[in-house]
C-alpha cells in the first residue's frame, strides 16, 4: 500500500461524504430531496467539522469516534453521521498505523484485533452523545454503562442487530466481497461515482434488512424495502442512462418519507464503500488486491 498524506485522507472523507448527499438514494437526505427532519447542509456542515477529529493521527481510534461525533453534535445538533464515523475510523487507523505497507484490507484486520476497552469507553460516549433512533437496551454491555471488553468485543455482542457493528468482527466483509465490487462494477458501467453509490445501496437493501430501519420499526417495513431496492438495482443494470430512473427514485424517496423510512444503516455502508475505493486508488490497489 502506498503512502497516503494526511491531506489525501481528509480529501478523500470529504469525498466520500458528498456523494452521499449527491448520490440520489430512496428514503435518504440528498441533493434530490431532503428528509426526516434533515437538511443537506447538515450533512455537509457534519463533513466538515468531523474530518480533522477522526483524521487526527494523535487520537486513539475511541477518542476519533467521540470527537468525531462531538464536533457534529456540536455543529448540527442531530445524529447525521454516527455510522459513517463508526464505520470510517478504523479504515482511517488503517491508514494511518500501517508500517509494514500492508494492504488496506489487512492493515484494517490489525486494527480491528487490537482494539482496547478504552477505545469503547469512548466510542459509548458518542454512541451516547449522538443518541441515535430507535436505540434499546442491552442487557450485556450497554452503551449507558461503562464497557468491561474492547470495541470489537462490544460490537459482536451488538451484530446480530446492527450491521454496521457486524463489519467490525467480520473485517468489513460486506465492504470489501460484496458492495465494493458493485462499486467497481457499476462505475466502470457509468462512469459516475454518485450513480455507482446508488446501485451499492440499491445492493445492500435488497439483499439486507436496513438496521436503522428495523431498531425504529421491527420489520414491518423490511419485505417491501427489499424489493422495491431489487427492482431499482435490476433497472440500474439495464438502462443506458441511470439518469433515465430519476422519476422512480423520486416517487421511492417520497413514499418512503412519507412512511418515516430512513435506510441509515445502507447509507452509512455506502460511504464507507466509496471511501474504500478512494483509499484504494490513493494506495494504488487494485481489485486483485482485496
Amino acid at each position: 500500500m502506498k503512502h497516503i498524506t494526511h491531506r489525501q485522507l481528509v480529501s478523500a472523507y470529504f469525498q466520500a461524504c458528498e456523494v452521499d448527499v449527491q448520490a440520489f438514494k430512496p428514503g435518504n437526505v440528498s441533493v434530490y430531496s431532503d428528509g426526516h427532519d434533515m437538511t443537506v447542509e447538515d450533512f455537509r456542515v457534519s463533513a466538515q467539522v468531523s474530518a480533522d477529529p477522526i483524521c487526527n493521527p494523535d487520537y486513539s481510534l475511541g477518542e476519533k469516534i467521540y470527537h468525531a461525533v462531538k464536533q457534529t453534535r456540536s455543529a448540527v445538533g442531530c445524529n447525521t453521521n454516527l455510522g459513517i464515523i463508526l464505520l470510517c475510523a478504523p479504515l482511517i487507523c488503517a491508514v494511518q498505523k500501517n508500517p509494514k505497507k500492508l494492504s488496506l484490507q489487512q492493515s484494517l484486520a490489525q486494527i480491528l484485533k487490537t482494539t482496547t476497552v478504552n477505545d469503547a469507553i469512548w466510542a459509548f460516549r458518542a454512541i451516547t452523545l449522538a443518541s441515535p433512533g430507535g436505540l434499546g437496551k442491552s442487557d450485556d454491555q450497554d452503551v449507558k454503562n461503562i464497557p468491561e471488553v474492547n470495541l470489537t468485543q462490544a460490537m459482536a455482542i451488538a451484530a446480530e442487530k446492527d450491521r454496521i457493528a457486524l463489519q467490525y468482527t467480520t473485517n468489513y466483509a460486506d465492504v470489501f466481497n460484496f458492495a465494493l465490487l458493485k462499486y467497481n462494477k457499476s462505475f466502470d458501467r457509468f462512469g459516475d461515482r454518485n450513480w455507482a453509490a446508488v446501485a451499492v445501496f440499491a445492493g445492500l437493501l435488497s439483499r439486507y434488512p436496513d438496521s436503522h430501519i428495523e431498531r425504529k420499526y421491527g420489520n414491518q417495513h423490511s419485505p417491501i424495502v427489499l424489493k422495491t431496492m431489487a427492482v431499482v438495482e435490476a433497472e440500474l443494470f439495464s438502462v443506458k442512462k441511470p439518469e433515465h430512473l430519476e422519476a422512480m427514485l423520486y416517487d421511492i424517496d417520497q413514499d418512503f418519507k412519507a412512511k418515516g423510512i430512513n435506510p441509515g444503516t445502507s447509507a452509512d455502508m455506502t460511504v464507507a464503500t466509496i471511501f474504500v475505493a478512494l483509499l484504494r486508488e490513493l494506495a494504488g490497489e487494485n481489485c486483485m488486491d482485496i
